[in-house]
């Protein structure tokens, strides 16, 4: 009965909201013994992309026969997922025994719950011995509490508005806080555009940039992902990736450029391409005999790169289920997705007191055919045999319950807020 109740307390922490700065995180890891300090730190930020792009970059590491561990966040169904280490997520008793040992730490500094996830996940990766820990970044860069960490590489995958309130309302400011995960001297790459390098340029990292230092050619496999062809100083790049639409083939190829810059072998390089996977982002789920397309696009950005995949696709117009959180540009997620539905299934994530009510989205799609389902599992029943491709999308977290309905798993009933 009590066998999660570290991470029940863990969980309870989400209410207090984000807290940016490094204080806490700084003096919970010396409390823990500096665990990142065993191990080499790759930092991969930016606004959209930034999770495919890690876990392109670990799927190369381990290819390259590196001890690699994967952090992420947030997790769609199981807590695990954040933890990867070689691949695989570390057994709950494992996760729940370390959180006991660092929960009186955690709660001596008043750190916040992404300060003790990432302290966690470092303290579990040290335990298990791996040797390169490839950490997504949370909320912005500067003030993350990953950057409290000593990276030995960094990637800032894009720049565009989201977490304005937190961030700034503009893309340059949005830059200079994901600047802030660069450090002098040491490499990084980006694909960011043009116009926002000047301000990366001022933290004096050794900077390549999509455009610049690299050039990239996407050839577009429809549903089996892209190739991939990439030119870099000193060399070129010819992989196929699984993900999908021309953002995928961009986040691969940022991983293979600093999968490159650390000196993974090509060979490898274009193995990991090939094995990665990346739940909930544009990924294809078979569902009773229905093509089902999950991804977590929550930002104008997203929808629009969204929108785009499914054109090339030639997977519109479809039936949408849609959910989405309150405080999200709701206008701008909808707007590139509008004109591609067939008809909309508004619902909302039950675990998310964020969600916004099905009633209140239902004005975003005006000129759209819409009925509203309480959850899910009712969204879906309420497709029609004839619907052979549908797409979810809105919310990580519906995205999170939705998940296991398709593949017949269980799922955690956790109050979602990070």
């Amino acid at each position: 009965m009590n066998e999660d109740r570290q991470v029940r307390w863990l969980f309870e922490q989400q209410r207090f909201g984000v807290h940016p700065g490094l204080v806490r995180i700084a003096a919970l890891l010396s409390r823990l013994g500096e665990p990142q300090r065993k191990l080499e730190v790759l930092l991969v930020g930016g606004t959209n992309g930034k999770g495919s792009t890690a876990a392109s970059l670990d799927a190369m590491l381990r290819a390259g026969g590196r001890r690699s561990a994967l952090f992420t966040s947030p997790h769609l169904t199981r807590f695990g997922e954040r933890f990867v280490v070689e691949g695989q997520e570390l057994p709950p008793a494992e996760i729940e025994a370390a959180l006991a040992r660092l929960r009186p730490q955690a709660e001596a500094v008043g750190a916040s719950f992404f300060e003790i996830v990432t302290a966690l996940g470092l303290e579990l990766f040290a335990q298990a011995g791996a040797e390169i820990a490839v950490m997504e970044v949370g909320l912005g860069g500067r003030l993350d509490a990953t950057n409290a960490l000593d990276p030995r590489l960094s990637v800032i995958t894009n720049v565009s508005l989201d977490h304005t309130a937190i961030l700034g309302n503009t893309r340059e400011l949005i830059a200079a806080e994901k600047a802030g995960i660069l450090r002098s001297g040491r490499p990084a790459v980006t694909g960011v555009g043009a116009d926002l390098l000047p301000i990366l340029e001022r933290e004096g990292a050794d900077l390549w940039a999509l455009g610049r230092e690299m050039a990239l050619e996407t050839r577009p496999l429809g549903w089996e992902g892209a190739e991939v062809r990439l030119r870099l100083p000193g060399g070129e790049l010819l992989l196929r990736t699984p993900l999908l639409g021309e953002h995928g083939a961009h986040n691969a190829a940022l991983a293979a450029a600093a999968a490159w810059r650390l000196g993974i072998s090509p060979e490898a390089t274009v193995q990991g391409a090939a094995q990665v996977r990346w739940p909930g982002r544009l990924e294809v789920v078979p569902w009773q005999g229905r093509r089902v397309l999950l991804d977590g696009a929550h930002n104008p950005a997203g929808a629009q790169a969204l929108a785009r995949t499914l054109g090339a696709l030639g997977a519109a117009p479809l039936p949408i289920i849609f959910g989405a959180a309150e405080d999200k540009d709701l206008a701008g997620v909808v707007a590139p997705l509008r004109p591609l539905a067939s008809r909309v299934i508004l619902t909302r994530a039950q675990l998310s007191p964020r969600a916004a009510p099905p009633g209140h989205l239902a004005p975003l799609w005006s000129g759209t055919e819409c009925v509203q389902a309480a959850d899910g599992a009712e969204a879906l029943s309420q497709l029609r045999p004839e619907e052979e491709t549908v797409l979810v999308c809105g919310s990580l977290y519906l995205l999170g319950e939705v998940r296991p309905l398709l593949l017949g798993e269980g799922a955690e009933k956790r109050e979602r807020w990070q």
